[in-house]
């Protein structure tokens, strides 16, 4: 059963959520700036609040985090609420925790209903990428790498996907309390930090599976990437698209690759108004540090996260990029289609021509 529900969560009367046991499955994003509270003091204050699924207390950390539910922890419930602020990108990793929840879900017997506050997607309707082609995460949804839809949304296609048969109810965006705020106001995760890093994410993340950091352990992911073996040479540097300029930079990790070396790299700066396709750009820079770096090295996380041959070609030098940008092309419109028959709101996706 699928519902989607255009009143606050609070005002659901659902037995499930006045009267059962409820868990909230939520990060900090879950703050109600109309009543001035987190989606747990509903049902703190109810007396049925039976379970928090969250990253931790701390907010701001030096390092991702997850949120793991087992079948155990569900037991028992009636109902969990779901409240995270997606990024945009199919790779996120709360995204991709909510997904293994459902499959989860979808695996247990008299599973308790799950409900989605849904918010805006901070990156837009902007669709840049491929859906899946080579293996990939099986709690992942057949998405284009930025996918141009909310959270709700998603769930909404990969509930499909699943064949799931658990009650999935979708509360709307915009009958949250928190729509007065832009959704990047409080960070959706320590590494999405913030106005623009949610448009460098979907090209940017790919970093992760290189020997390059996308500057996580900084201030600034994803705007900053580098490696120590990178030089800066007179007259000689990675490609960038209209709009789009790339500075040198250094910069020392206090976390994760690279922590406490001095990396050399570059920041992206992003001229006012500019669409930045950020997959695109990552790639060409990708192919640029591979022509000339034999430090440069490509790991399976990178293979599983690209999830698409053609691309993978291109960055290893085997593809030129007129065929790599006409496959984009091709994809992107053929995932627009698709992602129609999930949207809920009156804007749809589109891609940067």
């Amino acid at each position: 059963m699928f519902s989607f529900r255009t009143t606050p969560i609070y005002e659901q009367l659902d037995r499930a959520l006045t009267e059962g046991n409820v868990g909230c499955f939520c990060t900090r994003n879950s703050w109600d700036t109309e009543k001035g509270r987190f989606l747990t003091d509903i049902f703190r204050e109810r007396g049925n609040l039976k379970a928090v699924f969250s990253p931790g207390e701390a907010e701001l950390t030096p390092q991702p985090r997850h949120i793991d539910v087992n079948k155990e922890e569900i037991e028992g419930l009636n109902a969990i609420v779901v409240e995270i602020q997606d990024a945009g990108t199919r790779y996120f990793g709360y995204s991709r925790d909510v997904f293994r929840l459902m499959r989860t879900l979808s695996e247990t017997e008299s599973a308790p209903a799950l409900y989605i506050v849904d918010h805006a997607n901070p990156a837009g309707r902007v669709v840049e990428g491929t859906m899946p082609s080579t293996p990939t995460s099986p709690d992942l949804p057949k998405t284009a790498h930025r996918h141009g839809l909310t959270l709700g949304e998603l769930a909404f296609l990969f509930y499909g996907e699943i064949g799931a048969k658990f009650p999935l109810h979708i509360i709307s965006a915009q009958a949250s309390g928190s729509k007065n705020i832009m959704p990047w106001t409080i960070p959706p995760a320590p590494d999405i930090t913030g106005l623009f890093t949610c448009d460098m994410y979907s090209g940017g993340g790919l970093w992760t599976g290189t020997s390059i950091t996308p500057g996580i352990g900084t201030a600034r992911p994803y705007e900053y990437f580098g490696a120590p073996f990178i030089r800066h040479e007179a007259g000689n540097r990675p490609p960038a698209p209209a709009g789009a300029m790339l500075r040198p930079c250094s910069f020392i990790p206090a976390f994760g690759k690279y922590a406490g070396q001095v990396c050399y790299g570059y920041q992206i700066m992003l001229e006012p108004g500019c669409e930045y396709h950020s997959l695109m750009h990552t790639l060409q820079i990708m192919r640029y540090f591979r022509d000339r770096y034999s430090a440069f090295e490509l790991a399976d996380e990178f293979y599983a996260e690209l999830a698409d041959d053609t691309l993978a070609a291109y960055v290893e030098g085997r593809a030129e990029w007129a065929e790599v940008k006409e496959h984009i092309k091709i994809e992107e419109q053929k995932w627009i289609r698709k992602a129609k028959k999930f949207v809920l709101y009156d804007d749809l996706p589109y891609r940067i021509k």
